[in-house]
């Protein structure tokens, strides 16, 4: 039996796809590009925006229409946060939540077994324990997402993300340790920690990020450690001091910061100000040599006003991240603000988010100019062509080298001698 699948959304979707993937690997199931004749075509879906709910229909439709004998399975966030519409897919023949991802194996054997549609769509509550998944490999790559947090308890007013994730939980130390392990004798040498709201991770309990930093860290054949998309406001003095004592992590931080302005920040019901931002990131940057601060840039918010759009895009251009993702505000049936309507025109949000991407561009430009003939440790993952490989850097700049011995999983020192937008070319 075959089974392909279609991941949408953020690491924590792909982390899970790989848990679900060994699953039926182990279950005597090959895994197979969703490009290729499959028995079953599973769509893990995200439901950030409207869009991504777009994109999930269209390929659970595809699939159906492309494979009609094949079975179709829908899981992930969308039918968490609505039910309703993602049964009402009549094209998935097994309709599962995130919180069921641990069952496909038997859901599948019940649709088999019963020749009819399986909705299964499990409630997150709260309380709910961390659910104990764990991977032993990532696609044979040299870097894996591991989650360690699930769920999210800050309720920003645009986001539905508390409702298609439940509230805050978080994998036990022990579980984590043997799965670290795990990894590592399956030849991983970089450990990116994910979760929903990562920084809470221990939120409640006895232990906190560091910790999880440090299991990795002291793991023989782990090279590296990072750290996923970050909340601010949970990152403190303490945690930082921490983190700079440990030689393997990497100092390349995404913190999420949505706008520069304070006002607008109160708006989206997020947890600090536009100066209590600036300051972390002036902490960061004190304590790690080279670290590297990227983030999210939301335009057009609701009420959002030339002068907010102005305070916001002159924020971002003094903090001089790496790189920023800059998107308008979509809004999202179910958040407090979808309440409140969506008061910017389309087009004016457009405009806003192409000048907020130009100077961003800019900003990353002289960055990656600057690195013009510096020295730096690269950790090799893949060949992107012949004799040509790719890696990355401590604070993830992405580098190629061309070499004619295969060096994926080696450390190298490389010079950076040009750079293109996407990455740098080295010798």
């Amino acid at each position: 039996m075959k089974a392909a699948f279609y991941t949408l959304g953020c690491k924590v979707n792909q982390y899970e796809t790989e848990y679900m993937s060994e699953l039926l690997k182990n279950a005597g199931f090959e895994i197979v590009s969703p490009n290729e004749e499959a028995d079953y075509y599973i769509v893990n879906s995200c439901t950030v925006t409207a869009t991504a709910d777009q994109k999930t229909r269209q390929n659970i439709r595809k699939f159906k229409r492309k494979h009609p004998e094949s079975t179709v399975i829908l899981t992930g966030c969308m039918p968490q946060a609505f039910p309703d519409e993602a049964s009402a897919l009549a094209e998935a023949d097994i309709v599962l939540s995130n919180k069921s991802d641990g069952d496909i194996l038997k859901l599948i054997n019940e649709y088999n077994n019963n020749k009819s549609r399986v909705i299964r769509i499990d409630e997150h509550k709260t309380g709910d324990d961390f659910w104990q998944c764990s991977i032993t490999d990532f696609n044979e790559r040299i870097r894996a997402f591991v989650k360690i947090e699930d769920g999210c308890d800050r309720f920003c007013s645009y986001c539905i993300i508390p409702k298609s994730r439940g509230r805050v939980r978080s994998k036990n130390p022990e579980d984590l340790k043997k799965e670290i392990e795990n990894l590592a004798e399956h030849s991983v040498k970089e450990i990116v920690l994910v979760g929903i709201n990562l920084s809470a991770y221990g939120k409640g309990e006895n232990f906190n990020i560091v910790d999880a930093v440090k299991i990795c860290a002291d793991t023989d054949g782990i090279e590296r450690i990072r750290l996923g998309s970050l909340e601010p406001d949970h990152i403190t003095d303490e945690i930082i001091d921490e983190l700079a004592k440990i030689d393997k992590f990497c100092p390349q931080f995404h913190l999420s910061l949505q706008s520069g302005c304070t006002k607008t920040l109160k708006s989206m019901n997020r947890h600090y100000t536009a100066q209590e931002y600036k300051a972390l990131c002036d902490k960061l940057r004190s304590a790690f040599n080279d670290a590297s601060i990227t983030t999210d840039v939301m335009v057009g918010f609701h009420e959002e006003s030339d002068e907010d759009f102005k305070e916001s895009l002159d924020f971002v251009k003094s903090i001089r991240f790496e790189k920023v993702h800059v998107f308008p505000y979509s809004e999202r049936q179910g958040t407090a603000a979808s309440k409140k309507g969506d008061s910017v025109p389309k087009q004016v949000k457009e405009k806003r988010a192409a000048i907020m991407i130009d100077e961003t561009e800019k900003i990353r430009q002289e960055y990656l100019k600057d690195l013009i003939g510096k020295e730096v440790e690269v950790l090799f993952e893949n060949e992107t062509q012949k004799n040509v490989f790719q890696g990355y850097t401590k604070n993830y700049l992405p580098v190629r080298l061309n070499s004619d011995e295969n060096i994926i999983g080696k450390m190298i020192n490389v010079k950076i001698t040009d750079y293109c937008d996407e990455f740098c070319i080295a010798e």
